[in-house]
């Protein structure tokens, strides 16, 4: 065999310009463009790993694909094995994919660590504009950064949708990154994990899947509300939860509402994921939307006056998400018409956002009178004591439409509805979803009251 062969002298040159055009750039980068020849024969090939994770997830998921091209390229079988190797032997450089001066600013895939999903490159902390509502899981994620797996393990973080969460956590698995070499990170969302889960299941192969999520320095698991009622799921994470955080792995969650509220989830889970920091992330003020507004038309090179920033401010300010697409909209506007933009022109092309903005404005009091309506009972029925099924299960679908359509919180709703206290309207909220899932028709009824109380509104 020969010890010095370089890539550039194998049929693996070929063959990985074939596995280029037929995966993903993503994967590509990951998985087959750190590979190189160490040792080669007429029939074999050595290819050189920087771990021993790497050398098992290309054993169990890509040997097949890589050894049908070399055998194709080499006109007969072709012995792959794999061998881990402190360092990569040089490339010459005009034949390398990418310059030089790029492989200075771009850390070797498997130095920058393993991401599981793509990372959005404007999901970063210099992108993301700190205010009096997410002040406080700003300065969390900042502080894991410094110290992952000793600040705020596991950190929790749990807001409505589009208030910054995956930005946060995307923000953190870039800056970890970049400033750890040879750091795993895996970056990924509840669904991606539980469909990834029962396809290995089904091959038989959990012991890629959990080598693939228990040996990482870093797992960012983006929605774990949809762990709720998937009970062999919340047992492999379990699982995978307990060996990171013994191993003082940082462990980062995200949910659209607390823990103890995610319906039909494992009390061990509820109290493993509060053992950390648990931090809210609420709607901007106004202040920090208009910030964003600011830093984001600037991002744009977008000229937009003072009374046009301000207008878009106040008219829309449920989440970061609709503000960022109401300006994107006001962009493309400029964009087609070749001509400025004044308040008046804002409110003729947003009008359909700003009416759905309006109509998100929902008191406790409008969805009580909504309830009785459709139940046929009196507001006393709903506010009193009374805990006949007739009363208590249409209070309980009152209670959890407050939580899901007002910014009351918890012991707000709880007053509201005769004084009862948090951990009452927790149990509603949970019931009602319960219900929900095994009754398509409920669904569907909860669906037409969001309507109708949201237009009453």
């Amino acid at each position: 065999m020969n010890e010095n062969l370089t890539i550039n002298s194998s049929i693996w040159k070929d063959v990985r310009n074939n596995l280029r055009e037929v995966f993903p750039h993503d994967v590509f980068r990951s998985w087959f463009e750190p590979l190189y020849v160490v040792e080669e024969t007429t029939n074999a090939i050595v290819f050189g790993v920087m771990n021993d994770f790497t050398a098992i997830w290309l054993q169990e998921n890509y040997l097949d694909v890589i050894s049908k091209n070399l055998c194709r390229e080499a006109g007969h079988d072709v012995k792959i094995s794999f061998r881990i190797q402190d360092k990569e032997p040089q490339v010459p450089q005009e034949t390398s994919s990418i310059s030089q001066k790029q492989k200075k600013n771009t850390p070797h895939a498997q130095d920058r660590g393993i991401i599981s999903m793509t990372l959005n490159k404007q999901n970063t902390f210099e992108n993301f504009v700190v205010g009096s509502g997410n002040q406080m899981a700003h300065a969390a994620c900042t502080a894991v950064v410094n110290t992952p797996g000793r600040a705020y393990n596991p950190l929790f973080l749990y807001g409505d949708t589009g208030l910054g969460k995956t930005h946060l956590m995307q923000a953190v698995a870039h800056s970890v990154l970049n400033k750890y070499k040879k750091i795993n990170v895996v970056y990924t969302s509840t669904e991606k994990f539980t469909n990834e889960f029962i396809s290995e299941l089904q091959k038989n192969n959990l012991s890629a899947f959990r080598k693939k999520y228990r040996y990482v320095d870093v797992l960012l698991i983006d929605d774990v509300h949809f762990l709720s009622g998937k009970e062999r799921i919340q047992e492999e994470f379990f699982h995978t939860f307990n060996e990171l955080f013994e191993a003082q792995k940082q462990i980062i969650l995200s949910s659209d509402r607390p823990a103890s509220e995610i319906a039909r989830l494992e009390n061990r889970l509820v109290s493993r994921f509060q053992w950390g920091l648990v931090a809210d992330i609420q709607a901007p003020d106004l202040e920090t939307r208009i910030a964003i507004l600011d830093k984001k038309a600037t991002a744009m090179h977008l000229e937009l006056s003072r009374d046009v920033i301000e207008t878009l401010a106040n008219r829309v300010s449920s989440n970061v998400r609709k503000l960022e697409g109401a300006l994107n909209r006001i962009a493309s506007y400029i964009s087609i018409t070749k001509s400025p933009i004044n308040s008046e022109l804002v409110e003729h092309v947003l009008h359909d956002l700003f009416f759905e903005e309006q109509a998100i404005e929902v008191t406790i009091e409008a969805v009580q009178r909504k309830i009785c309506a459709h139940y046929k009972l009196s507001l006393n029925d709903i506010t009193g004591k009374k805990r006949p099924a007739n009363i208590a299960f249409p209070r309980q679908i009152a209670m959890y439409l407050c939580r899901l359509m007002t910014n009351h919180s918890l012991v707000d709703i709880g007053d509201g509805f005769g004084g009862r206290d948090h951990g009452t309207v927790i149990h509603a909220c949970k019931t009602v979803e319960n219900a929900m899932e095994h009754d398509v028709s409920l669904k569907r009824t909860l669906e037409n009251l969001q309507k109708m109380i949201k237009q009453g509104s």
